[in-house]
């Protein structure tokens, strides 16, 4: 971890590129030179975990912290209930409150990897269902909803893709609602400053837009650039589908995996957004050539896994990806598929059937096409032919590593 003591968070954060749009840049440097603030950040509890999206706004409230300002970890049981447009084309699942609450509980220890909850700055965790669920909804438009244009609010980037199929008023309320969250914060703890992701841009400067209105006073938001891969996609997609920060649903051998596999590309945005190693050697790690690059995978891999799954997890993991690498049997903290049940009376069972029950694919028709084009191996060995039958008396050890491509490795027991 690099010194920033003599840095403002302004400072810090555009030296690792970390800031994307920011609301009244100019005044924002002149508050980060001289005043700590209260910074909020909010998390909608949808899942019991957390995942890599909320990764990169958790690294930049982590460095507000470090330079002297106290987060604010909002976690949304009110707004939950209603869920978010922004960037999706249906509208999302409708949770119940007991739903919501636990889910609350569950990602409380997550965020503890980032902040410290402990010192003069103490981060803090609000439920906004504390002061949302008992609002007087005809007085919250009377006293609110005037300070909104809906023509402003339509043209929204949050909003574009949820247009096309319909978008509902149910969904439209969204935008308010995270708009006097940070009213309400700003009102009773004097927090001035919103962090998120870039896809939140539209509704964190109608927050900002809101209290400039109403009170007349600075307040900022600042977006973090979305972690995308050399497609421009979103990364943190598995076989198994999203990268949680719960082991429980990403083993730390997976998690290790999905880092050590990056590109080459990818390598300098990985190591300046997720990790805290210095600037100076992320520059260095990611100019190296040819296969000296895989060292700075490595070390991405292991720094990031450290981080959210601890010292020891990270440990494990490198050296059961290294062992495996070098043809070594010991598999002990790989991603695992206890077939037991699907062997037939007479101890068979084809490999189609094997790879969908795993998920390792999709659907039949995926297990096809990876076999017919090589993508399929059983302990280093190559299958292509789509029939192949795999017998229990073949393993002595009562289980084999079943490898999808480069990338993908399950241990299969029974």
């Amino acid at each position: 971890m690099e010194n920033i003591e003599n840095k403002s968070i302004y400072e810090v954060l555009k030296e690792r590129d970390l800031i994307k749009q920011i609301a009244f840049e100019d005044e924002f440097i002149e508050l980060s030179k001289n005043k700590k603030t209260f910074v909020y950040l909010g998390i909608d509890p949808t899942a019991d975990s957390i995942h890599i999206g909320h990764f990169i706004p958790l690294m930049m409230m982590s460095y507000f912290q470090k330079c002297g300002h106290t987060p604010v970890i909002l976690v949304g049981g009110g707004t939950a209930l209603i869920g978010d447009p922004s960037g999706k084309t249906d509208m999302r699942k409708m949770l119940t409150k007991e739903d919501i609450q636990n889910n609350v509980n569950s990602i409380k220890k997550q965020i503890e990897k980032f902040v410290s909850f402990e010192g003069d700055n103490a981060a803090i965790i609000v439920n906004n269902a504390d002061w949302i669920l008992d609002l007087n909804y005809m007085d919250f438009i009377r006293t609110y909803g005037v300070h909104f244009n809906i023509n402003r609010m339509l043209a929204a980037e949050c909003f574009k893709q949820r247009m096309e199929k319909g978008l509902t008023f149910f969904e439209l309320n969204y935008m308010l609602m995270q708009s006097y969250d940070f009213l309400h914060l700003f009102e009773t703890k004097n927090c001035q400053v919103e962090i998120g992701g870039d896809d939140q841009w539209s509704n964190m400067l109608a927050g900002v837009d809101l209290i400039r209105k109403i009170h007349k006073k600075g307040s900022f938001c600042l977006t973090c650039p979305l972690l995308l891969n050399a497609d421009g996609v979103k990364m943190g997609k598995t076989v198994n589908g999203a990268l949680w920060l719960d082991s429980k649903k990403t083993s730390p051998y997976e998690f290790y995996q999905y880092w050590r596999n990056i590109r080459d590309s990818e390598v300098y945005d990985v190591l300046r957004m997720l990790t805290y190693i210095p600037m100076d050697e992320v520059k260095r790690l990611s100019s190296l050539e040819g296969e000296k690059i895989n060292e700075a995978k490595k070390i991405a891999a292991f720094e990031i896994t450290k981080l959210i799954h601890g010292e020891e997890e990270a440990l494990k993991a490198k050296e059961s990806a290294e062992a495996l690498f070098e043809k070594d049997k010991n598999s002990a903290n790989m991603p695992t598929f206890d077939a037991s049940s699907l062997f037939t009376n007479n101890d068979n069972i084809t490999l189609i059937d094997i790879l969908v029950e795993s998920k390792t694919v999709s659907s039949k028709s995926q297990a096809r096409t990876l076999i017919e084009q090589g993508g399929i191996s059983i302990n280093d060995e190559k299958i292509t032919d789509t029939k192949y039958i795999l017998k229990k008396s073949e393993f002595e050890d009562n289980f084999f590593i079943l490898k999808k491509g480069k990338k993908t490795f399950i241990k299969i027991t029974f």
